[in-house]
């Protein structure tokens, strides 16, 4: 049996999805708690040439908001999906200095 998926949040990733609205936050709950329960989860990708970062996107009328994250797999009980940070994207293109920040709060999360 595999071992369950918990998501846990940095403080930054928390603050972010308090300052949105209600709907959007409602949304990226229900693809983390789809994730958590091994679903398909359309809106949660791998980020190409990163050091296995991840996001969740969300749509909204003239916004797109994403929350990155990155798997643990260390733990003897629990994967964890931990959640770094949001944005609310304005363009296609994810800002490199995002996911840079994502890989650097990766690497104070394994230590490195």
């Amino acid at each position: 049996m595999p071992k369950p998926i918990t998501a846990v949040f940095t403080p930054e990733a928390t603050d972010f999805l308090k300052s949105l609205a209600k709907s959007i936050r409602q949304d990226f709950g229900i693809s983390i708690r789809k994730l958590q329960e091994g679903e398909a989860v359309s809106n949660f990708k791998k980020l190409v040439n990163t050091d296995g970062i991840y996001e969740f996107s969300v749509n909204a009328p003239n916004h797109t908001y994403r929350l990155f994250a990155f798997w643990d797999t260390r733990g003897p009980t629990a994967t964890l999906i931990v959640c770094t940070h949001g944005l609310d994207k304005k363009t296609q293109k994810t800002p490199p200095q995002e996911i840079k920040k994502a890989e650097q709060l990766k690497k104070q999360h394994f230590g490195n």
